[in-house]
């Protein structure tokens, strides 16, 4: 069934959706950037839904030149997910304590760390996890701050202070189970403050370039390779790639230690992280061409790449293995996709509906989250069958424990 050909395109546009499935606006949004002379081709994942300047859930690559609305404004933002040797049954009937305790370990919306997080402290034994990103390279990442674009230097101090926070909209902590009940710890988030800010610098830039004058949609302006605009953006990009790694890494790690410290009478044990981004540029072969590949709202599902694939708040997630499909380019769905914005997710539902949307998941249920209630995004069981020739399902996720800013 999948994929098929959208029409109207200059370059070749194949999309795991159906265009009656996709909204006029977000259509024609994936026109324009198929109409960029710069673009070879573009793929669109079963999430697929409007977006600023680049359609969300797109995967664009582009010969000798990179569009930064292809990558977004929370750059590097992504999943990480552990599971642990804890079962259903090992979990208290409230989890109330538990939330609790993610909570004041970790900063949410826009709240931050009163001190930075002393990582060297974290993780410790073999219990812990302690990842390589979370071990090694912080001086030469850190002292890499000072050579990022001038209008973000006064951003250090919360730069440190924000790195292993959450940050709010669709950003979560999630206790889930398994389909043999066992536990994980799934989190998603990207690169706070910071990496917006170098995003939307780096977006103003590229929007007073001559050759982005004449553009459809002045969101879509690129940089071109061999100019120092261009070397300026995958430098910091790429800063700001890893500072979303690792403050995935580190809000693991304390999540777990909260996790721990609720079992004191028993080691609690975690298997290898499983972490991905899913706005991000990365260097790639596409039709045996070098090119610059974007994903915006996607995955990399190279054979054999572990991948996470998250529905919403009350309902489940996936943990995905590659298959390396070349028609896709090598590329999967970041998760459910909103079938409606923010703000008609407020006007059409209310407080209760959010309660009973989320029966049996610890997590608010206020006002406040209204925009994320479970019926604002797509059906992801109908997102993981229609790309079931891009992944496998490995693992089926439960949510009983949700945390958001």
């Amino acid at each position: 069934m999948f994929p098929v050909e959208l029409s109207g395109t200059r370059a070749r546009t194949l999309m795991w959706a159906h265009e009656s499935e996709i909204d006029a606006a977000a259509l024609q949004q994936l026109r324009n950037i198929a109409r960029l002379e710069w673009v070879h081709g573009v793929r669109v994942m079963p999430d697929v839904h409007l977006g600023k300047g680049a359609t969300v859930g797109s995967v664009i690559a582009m010969r000798d030149a990179v569009a930064p609305a292809a990558v977004g404004v929370d750059i590097g933002c992504g999943m990480e997910s552990v599971r642990t040797d804890l079962t259903a049954a090992d979990l208290p009937d409230d989890l109330r304590a538990l939330r609790s305790a993610i909570e004041a370990a970790v900063p949410v919306g826009f709240n931050a760390h009163k001190n930075p997080v002393q990582v060297n402290k974290l993780a410790p034994g073999p219990s812990g996890v302690a990842t390589s990103t979370l071990r090694t390279g912080w001086d030469r990442f850190w002292s890499a701050f000072n050579d990022l674009d001038e209008a973000v230097a006064p951003r250090e101090s919360k730069a440190h202070k924000q790195l292993g926070s959450l940050g709010g909209g669709n950003h979560f902590i999630e206790i889930c189970l398994d389909q043999d009940d066992q536990v994980w710890i799934l989190l998603h988030s990207g690169s706070r403050n910071i990496g917006k800010e170098i995003a939307e610098r780096h977006m103003a830039v590229a929007r007073k370039l001559p050759h982005n004058q004449n553009l459809v949609d002045r969101d879509l302006a690129v940089f071109l390779a061999n100019t120092s605009e261009m070397a300026a953006y995958r430098h910091d990009l790429t800063w700001a790639q890893e500072y979303a790694a690792r403050n995935r890494a580190v809000m693991l790690a304390l999540v777990s230690e909260a996790v721990r410290k609720q079992f004191p009478t028993r080691e609690v044990r975690f298997d290898t992280p499983i972490s991905c981004h899913h706005n991000y540029v990365a260097e790639e072969k596409i039709d045996g061409v070098p090119m610059l590949v974007t994903r915006k709202g996607a995955v990399r599902a190279g054979a054999g790449d572990m991948a996470l694939i998250p529905g919403s708040m009350g309902t489940r997630s996936y943990v995905v293995r590659g298959k390396g499909n070349p028609d896709s380019f090598q590329s999967a769905s970041h998760g459910a996709g909103r079938r409606m914005s923010r703000n008609a997710a407020k006007r059409q539902f209310s407080v209760a509906d959010l309660v009973a949307q989320t029966e049996g998941v610890e997590s608010r249920k206020d006002a406040g989250v209204l925009d994320e209630i479970p019926a604002a995004y797509k059906n992801i069981d109908d997102v993981i069958e229609a790309q079931h020739d891009l992944v496998d399902v490995v693992a089926t996720l439960r949510q009983v424990l949700c945390v958001k800013g």
